[in-house]
Formats: C-alpha cells, sequence, structure tokens
C-alpha cells in the first residue's frame, strides 16, 4: 500500500470519492481526476495496489500515461525507462535538466526557428527537482490507490475552469497567475505544480492533444489535494448565489439590469 502522505507531507484522509463526485456534480466534469504522484525507489511505487506497468519494451510519452489513467481508469508506474525521452521525463523529475536538454537541439527548426529561440524555450520550461524520485505513478484519485497524490489533475472546459478557480477563490482570496511555455505546455501544469504546490492552469500543447487525448476545448488545472476540499466548498457557495455551470447565456440583445440586480443587490 502506497504511504498516505505526498510530496508536501500531507498525510490528511480525504474522501476522494465524495469530492469526485461533488466536483462532477457542480462542474459536469466529462472524466474522472488523476492523481500524480512520484516514488523515492521503485520498490516503494511496486507496493501500490492494482499497479500497471508498461510491457514489452514498449515507451510511452507521459501524457499517454496520463491519458490511460485518465480514459481507462488504470494505475499505472513507470521510471525513466519507460519514458521516450528527456522532454517527458525532466517536466516531472526523473531526468535532469542537462546541458543537452538545455539546448533544445530536437526543439529547433521544428517549434522554433533557431537554437537560440529552442534553448530560450528549454530554459523557460517549469520541471519539478530532479534526483529525489526513481518512479512515478498515476491512478484515477476515487481509487485512492496512490495514499494522497502530490498533485490532481483535472481536465475542464474554459467555462469550467473559470468557475472552478472562482471556487478556490472564494475564501482565502489570491489572485492565481499562470505560465504559457508553448510546445511542452505540461511544464506549465504537472511541472509547475510540483515544483511550486501551487494550482497551475495550462493550455495543454500539441503533444498533449496528439498523445495525450486531450480534447479541442480541454484546459488544464494541476494543483495539491489540499485543495480540492476548498473548491467544492467555493463552488457550493457560488451555486447558492446563482453562479453555477453550465453558465446560463443571456441575449446579447437584452439589457443585463435585472439578473445584476438580482445578484448584487
Amino acid at each position: 500500500m502506497a504511504d498516505r502522505a505526498n510530496c508536501w507531507g500531507d498525510d490528511a484522509l480525504y474522501d476522494y470519492e465524495a469530492i469526485e463526485a461533488s466536483l462532477t456534480a457542480l462542474l459536469r466534469l466529462k472524466a474522472p481526476i488523476v492523481g500524480m504522484k512520484r516514488f523515492r525507489t521503485l520498490s516503494e511505487m511496486e507496493a501500490t495496489p492494482d499497479l500497471r506497468r508498461p510491457s514489452g519494451g514498449r515507451r510511452f510519452a507521459t501524457d499517454q500515461i496520463v491519458a490511460q489513467s485518465r480514459w481507462l481508469g488504470r494505475t499505472i508506474g513507470i521510471t525513466m525507462d519507460d519514458l521516450v525521452g528527456a522532454q517527458c521525463g525532466a517536466v516531472v523529475g526523473l531526468a535532469p535538466r542537462d546541458e543537452a536538454f538545455l539546448g533544445g537541439r530536437s526543439m529547433a527548426g521544428v517549434w522554433f526557428k533557431t537554437k537560440a529561440d529552442a534553448a530560450r524555450h528549454q530554459k523557460g520550461m517549469s520541471c519539478a527537482s530532479y534526483g529525489d524520485y526513481e518512479a512515478l505513478a498515476v491512478s484515477p484519485v476515487a481509487g485512492a490507490r496512490l495514499g494522497n497524490p502530490d498533485i490532481c489533475l483535472i481536465y475542464a472546459t474554459p467555462g469550467q475552469m473559470i468557475l472552478l478557480i472562482n471556487g478556490l477563490q472564494w475564501s482565502g482570496y489570491k489572485k492565481l497567475s499562470f505560465s504559457c511555455v508553448g510546445e511542452s505546455a505540461c511544464a506549465d501544469s504537472w511541472g509547475r505544480a510540483l515544483g511550486s504546490g501551487e494550482p497551475s492552469v495550462s493550455i495543454p500543447c500539441y503533444a498533449e492533444r496528439r498523445f495525450g487525448g486531450v480534447a479541442d476545448d480541454e484546459l488544464l488545472i494541476a494543483l495539491p489535494p489540499s485543495f480540492l476540499p476548498k473548491i467544492v466548498d467555493g463552488l457550493t457557495a457560488l451555486k447558492a448565489n446563482g453562479l453555477f455551470y453550465p453558465i446560463p447565456s443571456l441575449s446579447i440583445v437584452t439589457s443585463p439590469e435585472s439578473v445584476l440586480k438580482k445578484t448584487y443587490e
């Protein structure tokens, strides 16, 4: 059984099944919430219940591993040997941001005009620290197989996402800032959240949509599980105020005065 505590030392007991049910009802999410957790050793990860490992020498992109958990309900564990390259491994801390990675040679002429452009991109990527963890597993959070994951991944449409953020900001308001590195946008979500412990929204990139099953209308937020109850509480309060999903659209030629009066007065 995986240790309940995550990389933030959070060993609280969360009812993930109830949390997911609440968020699905409040936001009409299309797919389960996925947890991601790193392990210091391979043997620690292999203690995870119902764990699957890539087999037959096949290597994957990290976004494919996440997608298999999200869409197929699998609990999957990997090491760097299971990934197609450092571009995937470095974001989650399984590969170093070494000279070859930072040089960005493979990206030059593909996503960026010059080697200098590619190098600036690589240096701008938010990545988890390297050297502390040997393995990583992903699993639907409702199954609680990972204990408390390091981060939870929620995919949502723009309308769902802004209300999710509104729920997060309901109490203890804090302005949120996000980044956009372009291609390799998992650095803006997984990498940034693993490094900072803060909610991190991204516009999933070409690779996440090509290989990772991310729909054309989806955004992604990655955040530690400690934020989930706060989001549920905030969304519930907003709904009581008549602010809910799906957002009802008022005619563009109708005055909003009556709606505004009802909401704000």
